[in-house]
């Protein structure tokens, strides 16, 4: 089994005991409480071992699990009556980008994130999450919408990156990212970003820019992927490990960077283990932060936004 297989070898016990409590969960054993929470028990024994012998490279397979919450899982858990806005009104629909308004805790608010798809069928559809050019103009639409009426934004983070394709490169993918960037930057509303997922490149950033911004326990963020990364430096796909040890796109690593203010723990197993735990840390962490954000003016807002974002990337040196 390859390196980047490990992952998946690992988990096999924990998946095992998952399956265990799902038949429990379903069958009419009076003592099924008991027993579940017996084997949620051993989930987290099991866990507490895996934990500090993850590399690098097995965050980003768990990052890249198919069983995964995705974007749309989230939305379906946390916000009400949802409607999803289509269009960048230049040139198509890209369904590679989710964008939208709903209620969360009673307010309307907007919804955007990167959706990679889970049959086979519907990932061609949407390109496995990797946006054109009309899928950030599509964002930046839904987002521009939410700030004219005040409503605060919540973006979903879940890409390899931007779609680096010649029918994207002509229609202006460069273009639309750096676009973002300077209009988000801009907004007068609160916005929270959370890394659900896979945090890539440019892809990831063109949505990416907010007041507090999050990243799930096992999620990573990255300017290129650990694989391209190994084929630019080492011009060798074994090195596809030393480059996630050396890029330091674990959430620890960029926490302390200061290029994420929190990291939302995941249940033990990974979110795809307990999805529905996942959805209420997530939840928890989002309204915290948006309480926080709408106690300041419009003035105090760009300006943190700006120190924070401008901040980034500078050193001492002793």
């Amino acid at each position: 089994m390859s390196k980047e297989q490990d992952f998946y070898k690992l988990e096999k016990d924990i998946l095992s005991l998952k399956a265990e409590i799902e038949e429990l969960e379903n069958s009419e054993d009076p003592a099924r409480a008991d027993k579940i929470t017996a084997l949620r028990g051993r989930i987290e024994k099991e866990w507490a071992k895996i934990t500090p012998r993850l590399t690098a490279t097995q965050i980003v397979q768990i990052a890249r699990h198919p069983q995964r919450p995705y974007a749309l899982d989230y939305i379906a858990g946390l916000v009400e009556d949802f409607m999803e806005m289509h269009g960048d009104r230049r040139f198509a629909d890209d369904p590679a980008i989710v964008a939208g308004l709903g209620f969360y805790k009673g307010k309307t608010t907007a919804f955007i994130g990167h959706q990679k798809g889970r049959t086979t069928r519907e990932r061609i559809a949407r390109n496995f999450g990797q946006p054109n050019p009309e899928g950030y103009r599509k964002a930046l639409r839904v987002m521009k919408t939410a700030e004219k009426f005040g409503f605060p934004i919540v973006t979903l983070i879940d890409t390899p990156g931007a779609y680096p394709g010649i029918g994207a490169e002509e229609r202006g993918q460069a273009e639309a990212i750096a676009h973002n960037l300077k209009e988000i930057a801009t907004l007068r509303v609160p916005v929270v970003v959370v890394i659900i997922g896979e945090g890539g490149s440019g892809g990831a950033l063109a949505v990416g820019v907010g007041d507090t911004v999050m990243m799930l326990e096992n999620s990573f963020y990255s300017v290129i992927s650990p694989e391209g990364c190994a084929a630019i430096l080492w011009k060798d796909q074994s090195a596809v490990s030393r480059a996630a040890e050396n890029m330091k796109i674990r959430a620890q690593d960029l926490l302390e960077l200061g290029i994420i203010d929190k990291i939302i723990p995941e249940p033990p197993g990974g979110a795809h283990i307990d999805p529905e735990s996942t959805f209420k840390a997530v939840d928890k962490h989002i309204s915290q932060a948006l309480k926080k954000l709408e106690t300041k003016s419009v003035e105090e807002l760009l300006e943190e936004r700006y120190q924070k974002f401008r901040k980034m990337g500078v050193f001492k040196e002793k």
